[in-house]
């Protein structure tokens, strides 16, 4: 479902961030492209129709997306980092062959590791790596 620009300026307005057109596309990027894109990936994409845009802006935009809670860090490689919209908990799959990253359900808040007993966990993340079905099947 594609979101108006009324219903995204609101999103931002009801997380504190103040509305801007580079905001506004940033968000509609994310939301309409689920694949876990890098900021190079969301700048490549929206410099061609805003020209004045900024890697800076969009590095910006994206870490004030993340303060608010409305996007997650997606850090499979130590080198990479990626953008999900999808903030609530989930795992993920990154493809050894082609490099996509796919979401599966999975009750990561309950996950009980006893190792870990008088810890203070902030934050968790489930990721597995391997090779995804359509590329087993080219292969």
């Amino acid at each position: 479902m594609k979101e108006s620009y009324k219903e995204l300026s609101a999103l931002l307005a009801n997380t504190g961030i103040r509305t801007s057109y580079q905001r506004i596309r940033v968000l509609e990027y994310l939301m309409s492209h689920l694949c876990h894109p890098t900021a190079d990936q969301i700048y490549c994409s929206l410099h061609d129709r805003m020209p004045a845009l900024s890697k800076s802006t969009v590095y910006n935009t994206l870490n004030s997306f993340i303060e608010a809670g409305l996007v997650k860090v997606v850090a499979i490689e130590n080198n990479e980092s990626r953008y999900d919209i999808r903030v609530k908990a989930h795992g993920h799959f990154k493809c050894e062959a082609c490099g996509a990253i796919y979401d599966f359900g999975a009750d990561i808040d309950n996950i009980e590791v006893k190792d870990l007993d008088g810890f203070q966990i902030s934050d968790k993340h489930l990721y597995f790596k391997g090779i995804c079905p359509r590329c087993l099947d080219n292969g």
